[in-house]
């Protein structure tokens, strides 16, 4: 049986299952953030780069 797999936002340090690594800001570092806030940091940002999904359910 598989393991409960999550991590939290490094945005709202909430616990997720899937999160979006994301660069939003200057600093051009990698984030994960979860939904709720992946919808806010990527809109009318112009530093907003998507680098992919983490999900705790792999195939």
């Amino acid at each position: 049986m598989g393991r409960k797999r999550e991590k939290d936002c490094d945005r709202c340090c909430k616990s997720a299952n899937t999160l979006y690594r994301v660069q939003f800001d200057e600093s051009g570092q990698w984030q994960f953030v979860c939904d709720l806030c992946w919808s806010i940091v990527r809109q009318n940002n112009p530093h907003y780069v998507y680098g992919g999904t983490w999900k705790a359910h792999k195939k």
